[in-house]
């Protein structure tokens, strides 16, 4: 199956629009998609390849919204002829989303594109591919989604203030009728004001109830339109024929006020709550020091490439993923796990972009760029996990998909009703306009997205990373926790403590054999194997007929000797005898011992150890005080499994076990009705977290590990696990808060509205506050904070 693809969607104004617009690229042959309306996004998977993505994006054009574009001019050198320009402007269009001019004259092409589908770094990475240089023509001057939303912004706030000074005659006209002042505006000075209310301040909810109904649906535009448009010709009819009725006037105009002063502060909450993704995007700087023949220059950070050597400054931001190549100095990589301590980096370390060099100049060169640095791809998770739909949401989107059908039949059933009972035509029609009114999916369809956001905002700020919505909601069911000891509990940097060699096997004998064996792997014992050779200066051999046996140990040939190294275990399977008081008395002491052996020869024992981190013992204490049992499984010793066990307080493990034997532990667990969870951190926990219902990969784990599991945990200790329940606890609370809120607002607006307990007015800000009260709801999930636990 195809990558989801997300990106952004404008002119919905409630959860019917997003489920419409769901249910339109649903119909399409071959496409897959997801919609949210707090985010204001698609996510959407193409089934066939072949499928041209153009036509997702008419789709959504001929349901009534549109798709925004972004623009890109650039310089392109190497072009002989207009076939050269003809041939870049077929490949750029060939993209999703992208309509690309070349200019062979002027050596320029201008390229839109939607921001989502692909970004200025790709499309200029397409021409060079095609044997073209490529450079932006000028800085890009386009505005950023950020500032189009403050501007969007300014434009309502202005088209607001005008509604509201039109709407003041009639609130001061409803205050001096509560005061016993009946002479209220004349008749057509009260029709003038309305008309411009309703007619122009108003256009944009006629605009988009004229989209839903030529699409075939409706959404909360078409009640807003149909019940101030009811009211407002009833008015207008009284003044025009002179009739003896009552106006309605103030109704509509203050209904079309209040919704579009809740519009307003919907919009302001729902930026808000897109904070913490927000503050990922601008962490990365706009310039970045490169050099240039010999000269540091400044260049916009887009322009910077693979191999590329940049400088960066004390108090400066690293602008891209790098290996240090000279200097050193302290950097704060808070923005990726979410701990405060700065970390010091000097030559051959790995620096990420957003992180803040602290005091030492740094001379690094991009190993990371564009769309391959570690922040683009936190970025990138965090959106896709704002943009997907927890389970939990279903429920209200069904609701959401049909409720302004049934509150249309509410209506006029209370208009038919009520006439027919009472024979008051004009008290009837009044009540069937407040059903009209107080009726809005928004606060379903803005319960679950909200939260969503949030949660994953304030996940990502702590390193946390929810690799979509179904992994947030997931998580607070986990019952049993399921953790590998090396890398987990420990600090996966094992250390041999003792070289032991057999009788009459001298240690340079012993650790060359070793030395040799180890030197290709990147298992952490064998990393700790050849650190202790290289630092007493052994030497290693050439190898042939190797042969690694996964969690047992490797054999090969050394200048036509065979050799074994591994476990205990496995060297007695190949016919050796080991001495097994040497490896009880180690194991006992909690240390993995490693055998070596050669021809008909066991050459000695090294013996090596792996220290606890500081919180493994005060979080399993916490994740079993939360209900949570916790269990250790291992390839490592019984012994030494037991030893860790025992310190950090873990009663149920299992030793001596395999990779594949984790994720046959896991689906036992499983079958017994238990929901698991997984922690790992390398390439042989990868079946296991694919196999539990909630993966978490410890952030310096392998690059498998992390594409797996559900869950990445950015800060590498066992409380980020921790934090990530506790998280997904507080946002399901949220959730469950606001679709109860959602469910009971309407459930009780609705029967008071139809039977005549609510006036249009009260009825439309009952209406607006019910959205801002669901979203400021979720932003209450700012104030959640991880917890931090360690030995005292």
């Amino acid at each position: 199956m195809a990558e989801p693809v997300s990106f952004p969607i404008h002119g919905m104004t409630c959860a019917s629009c997003a489920a419409r617009v769901e249910k339109v690229l649903n119909r399409l042959d071959g496409v897959s998609a997801v919609v949210n309306f707090a985010t204001e996004r698609a996510q959407v998977t193409l089934q066939d390849p072949s499928i041209p993505f153009n036509t997702v994006l008419d789709a959504v054009r001929q349901a009534g919204f549109s798709v925004e574009q972004s623009s890109l001019d650039l310089s392109v050198s190497g072009m002989s002829c207009a076939s050269c320009a003809a041939r870049i402007e077929r490949v750029l269009n060939r993209q999703p989303g992208v309509q690309a001019a070349v200019n062979f004259a002027t050596e320029q092409a201008h390229i839109d594109y939607v921001a989502g589908l692909t970004d200025p770094a790709n499309l200029q990475s397409s021409i060079e591919k095609l044997g073209f240089g490529v450079a932006p023509l000028k800085p890009d001057t386009a505005q950023t989604a950020q500032d189009q939303k403050a501007k969007a912004w300014r434009h309502d706030c202005y088209q607001f203030l005008l509604t509201a000074l039109l709407s003041l005659p009639f609130f001061f006209d409803m205050i001096s009728m509560f005061f016993g002042h009946m002479h209220g505006l004349p008749g057509w000075v009260q029709m003038l004001l309305a008309s411009v209310v309703q007619f122009y301040c108003a256009r944009n909810f006629y605009r988009n109830a004229w989209k839903s109904v030529r699409s075939g649906s409706a959404n909360m535009d078409v009640l807003v339109v149909l019940g101030t448009t009811i009211t407002y010709l009833f008015s207008a009819c009284v003044v025009i024929f002179s009739l003896p009725q009552p106006l309605y006037f103030e109704a509509s105009v203050s209904i079309i006020t209040l919704i579009s002063l809740g519009k307003l502060m919907e919009a302001y909450a729902k930026n808000k709550t897109s904070s913490g993704l927000q503050s990922l995007l601008t962490l990365q700087p706009r310039m970045a020091h490169i050099e240039r023949q010999g000269a540091v220059i400044d260049q916009p950070v887009g322009t910077v490439r693979q191999n590329d050597i940049f400088v960066v400054r004390p108090g400066e931001t690293v602008p891209v993923d790098g290996v240090v190549l000279e200097g050193a100095s302290d950097v704060n990589e808070a923005m990726l796990t979410g701990e405060s301590l700065p970390v010091l980096k000097k030559t051959g370390a790995q620096v990420f972009g957003g992180t803040l060099n602290a005091n030492g100049l740094l001379r690094v060169q991009a190993t990371g760029v564009g769309a391959d640095t570690v922040l683009a791809h936190i970025v990138k998770m965090v959106e896709q996990a704002q943009g997907s739909k927890a389970q939990v949401q279903r429920l209200a989107d069904k609701v959401a998909g049909v409720f302004v059908p049934v509150v249309l039949v509410l209506a006029g059933l209370t208009f038919g009703i009520g006439w027919a009972v009472t024979g008051q035509a004009l008290w009837s029609l009044v009540n069937a306009v407040s059903v009209l009114v107080i009726a809005c999916p928004c606060s379903l369809g803005l319960a679950t997205p909200t939260a969503i956001m949030v949660g994953t905002g304030r996940g990502a700020n702590a390193g946390i990373l929810f690799r979509n919505a179904d992994a947030l909601e997931q998580a607070e069911t986990v019952k049993t926790l399921i953790v590998d000891k090396t890398g987990t509990l420990t600090e996966g940097m094992p250390t041999v403590g003792d070289v032991l060699p057999a009788s009459g096997i001298s240690q340079d004998r012993l650790l060359h054999v070793a030395y040799s064996l180890e030197k290709d792997s990147e298992h952490p014992l064998a990393r700790a194997i050849v650190k202790c050779a290289q630092s007493r200066q052994a030497d290693a051999a050439a190898l042939s007929e190797f042969l690694a046996v996964p969690g047992k140990g490797v054999q090969a040939s050394i200048a036509g000797e065979s050799a074994w190294l591994g476990s205990p275990q496995f060297i007695q399977s190949a016919g050796f005898v080991l001495d097994e008081q040497t490896i009880t008395d180690h194991e006992n002491a909690g240390k993995t011992v490693i055998a070596v052996a050669s021809s008909h020869t066991v050459l000695g024992y090294i013996a090596l150890s792996d220290r606890l981190r500081g919180d493994s013992a005060p979080a399993v204490s916490a994740l079993q005080k939360s209900g949570i049992n916790v269990v250790m499984l291992t390839g490592d010793n019984a012994r030494a499994a037991a030893r860790v066990a025992e310190q950090v307080g873990i009663t149920d493990f299992k030793a001596g076990v395999l990779p594949a034997g984790k994720a046959s532990a896991v689906e036992a667990l499983r079958a017994k009705g238990q929901k698991v969870g997984m922690v790992g951190d390398g390439i042989n926990d990868a079946p296991a977290l694919a196999a539990a219902d909630v993966g978490f990969a410890i952030g310096a784990g392998s690059a498998i590990a992390l594409e797996t599991a559900d869950i990445v945990l950015m800060n590498n200790d066992l409380s980020s696990v921790l934090n990530a329940i506790s998280l997904s606890r507080a946002t399901l609370s949220k959730i469950r808060q606001n679709l109860f809120f959602a469910f009971v607002y309407n459930a009780l607006g609705l029967p008071l509205a139809a039977f005549g307990l609510l006036n249009p007015v009260v009825a439309g800000a009952a209406m607006a506050l019910s959205s801002v009260s669901v979203v400021s709801n979720s932003l209450l999930l700012k104030r959640w904070m991880p917890q931090t636990y360690k030995n005292k």
